[in-house]
C-alpha cells in the first residue's frame, strides 16, 4: 500500500515538472537556430563574445545629431549612392551614429592598452602602429588617461568605392581630457584639468560582399596633416 503511494506521488510530480516545463517555454520560446545572437543595446557587441563588432551600417544612437549631406555636394553624394546600391544596409546617417561608438571605443581601448578589443576593429596596419605605441609606452612606465568628454561634431568628409571595398572617411571634432604621467606618476604630457579639442579624419573600409558587417578603422591623421 505504501509503495502504491509512493509510485502516485512520482507520477504527480512528474506532471507538475511537465507542466512547469511547458509553462517556462512558453515565456522564454524557444530557440531555432535562426535566431540573431544576443546583442548589448549599447554598442553593438554580440554578448558572450570575444569578437568586436561595430555595425556602421544600421546601428542608431543620439550621440549627436546627424545632418543630411549637403544638396550640393553632390560628388560625395554620388560616391554615398554607390555603397548604398553595393551594401543595402548602408545610410550615411546610420554609419556616422555606429562610427561614433567605434570611436569611443577606439580612443578608450588605445588609452587602457587594451589590445585585444582594438584587434577586430582596425586593419593590420593601422593595429601595427597603434600596438607599437603601447607598448612603447609600456616599456618607458608610462600611463595614458584619457576621457572623451564629448564628441563636437561627426561628418562625412570623403567616400568612394575601390572594387567591391566602401571606403568612408569621417572629420571627428572631439573634446578629450588626455593625460601621461611617467613611471613616478608625474604628468609629463596633458593637464588633468583642462580638455583639449582634437580634429581627426578617420577612414573606414569594409568588404561589401563579406557576411563579416565590420567596418575596419584603416587610416588616422590628424587635422594638422
Amino acid at each position: 500500500m505504501n509503495d502504491g503511494s509512493q509510485f502516485i506521488d512520482i507520477i504527480l510530480f512528474a506532471m507538475v515538472a511537465v507542466f512547469l516545463g511547458l509553462r517556462l517555454r512558453s515565456v522564454l520560446g524557444r530557440r531555432t537556430g535562426s535566431e540573431r545572437p544576443p546583442t548589448d543595446a549599447g554598442i553593438g557587441v554580440p554578448a558572450h563574445s570575444n569578437d568586436t563588432v561595430v555595425d556602421l551600417g544600421q546601428r542608431r544612437r543620439a550621440a549627436i545629431d546627424v545632418p543630411e549631406l549637403p544638396p550640393g555636394d553632390t560628388s560625395l553624394n554620388a560616391s554615398l549612392s554607390q555603397i548604398a546600391l553595393a551594401d543595402p544596409s548602408f545610410t550615411p546617417q546610420g554609419f556616422v551614429q555606429g562610427a561614433q561608438m567605434a570611436f569611443e571605443m577606439i580612443v578608450r581601448a588605445f588609452a587602457q592598452g587594451d589590445e585585444t578589443t582594438l584587434r577586430p576593429l582596425l586593419s593590420d596596419e593601422v593595429f601595427e602602429n597603434f600596438a607599437q605605441a603601447i607598448r612603447a609606452r609600456q616599456a618607458a612606465g608610462e600611463t595614458c588617461l584619457s576621457e572623451l568628454v564629448r564628441i563636437v561634431s561627426a561628418e562625412i568628409a570623403e567616400a568612394r568605392m575601390d572594387g567591391r571595398t566602401a571606403r568612408v572617411g569621417l572629420r571627428f571634432v572631439s573634446q578629450q581630457l588626455i593625460v601621461v604621467k611617467d613611471a613616478q606618476g608625474e604628468v609629463v604630457e596633458g593637464d588633468p584639468s583642462h580638455p583639449v579639442q582634437l580634429t581627426d579624419l578617420w577612414s573606414f573600409a569594409r568588404d561589401t560582399r563579406s557576411p563579416n558587417p565590420n567596418w575596419l578603422l584603416v587610416a588616422t591623421r590628424s587635422h594638422d596633416e
